[in-house]
């Protein structure tokens, strides 16, 4: 693929990063800065142009990709639902806004989707065309991509596993405010939740994986729960969606890996045997750079 370099965005909670990506998914430049999540979408809108503006004069001239977390309309680039880490964002026209703001055309679309692209154009699944990618990070997303095209579903809201019902969740509340989850169990919240009530300290997901690294018993016993839950669940996936490769990304995955390895091993039904479950390869840039991805479908 030749041609100029594009831009991808990703707005986070925490974080926004703009990169700069050639034809190949190569970043050759980043921009970061901390979101201002509280001081409502304006300002999160006017951090993310001021870091995309720095990389446009060394892009071509079309258009800018985003990924961003919660629910996207395709369409429009209207974000249809988000959570209180981003506050407000819920009906930010944010396609609009960005082009009004950068003078470029804007394709928007939700940040785990986005890190699912960019891993199969460049990362851990490239070459393989299907591809099932779950994050798992405060809480659990999924996406999937087929023939190289992301599968967003009729309202753009496709992937999201972490709502599947799943057993040993039953009474553990998700962050959707229902019950029995498997978000409630494998995803940062659910670890933090799981160790509290093992032990009665309160702690970050994050730090329950680096207790267990320590040799904790609970946190270990939280973790192992968390993957086998994890992994049994990715091998029914698996055989209802038949990619040719799994992902796991996010913070937590690399921490959940083993016991969801053993877990989706079990559980796999022979004909899918030959699927692997691989962690992904684009670290902090996943999003940023299916985001750019995002916009050169836009292109000729």
């Amino acid at each position: 693929m030749t041609g100029p370099a594009v831009v991808g965005l990703d707005i986070g909670g925490t974080k926004t990063v703009a990169v700069l990506v050639d034809r190949d998914g190569t970043v050759q430049d980043r921009r970061r800065a901390s979101t201002p999540a509280r001081s409502g979408p304006r300002a999160v809108l006017d951090t993310a142009a001021r870091l995309a503006a720095d990389l446009l004069p060394a892009a071509g001239g079309g258009p800018v990709g985003v990924g961003t977390a919660g629910t996207v309309d395709p369409t429009t680039g209207v974000i249809r639902y988000a959570t209180d880490s981003l506050p407000g964002w819920t009906g930010t026209p944010v396609a609009d806004a960005l082009a009004e703001r950068l003078g470029r055309r804007v394709r928007v679309g939700n940040d785990v989707h986005a890190a699912a692209l960019g891993e199969c154009w460049s990362g851990a699944g490239r070459g393989d065309g299907h591809l099932l990618l779950v994050a798992v990070g405060t809480g659990l997303g999924g996406a999937m991509v087929r023939a190289g095209r992301l599968d967003a579903g009729a309202r753009g809201a496709a992937g999201a596993v972490g709502h599947l019902p799943v057993p040993g969740a039953e009474g553990l509340r998700c962050g959707c405010g229902r019950y029995g989850h498997l978000e409630a169990i494998a995803s940062g919240t659910g670890l933090a939740a799981a160790y509290a009530a093992r032990t009665g300290e309160r702690c970050t997901g994050r730090q329950v994986a680096e207790r267990a690294a320590s040799g904790d018993p609970a946190a270990r016993a939280v973790l192992d729960r968390a993957g086998e839950a994890l992994g049994a669940a990715l091998a029914g996936l698996v055989a209802l969606l038949d990619p040719a490769t799994v992902l796991l990304a996010g913070g937590a995955a690399e921490s959940l890996r083993p016991a969801a390895t053993a877990a989706y091993a079990a559980e796999l039904p022979p004909a899918w045997a030959d699927v692997p479950l691989r962690l992904a390869a684009l670290g902090e840039d996943a999003v940023a750079v299916g985001a750019a991805r995002l916009a050169l479908a836009e292109q000729p």
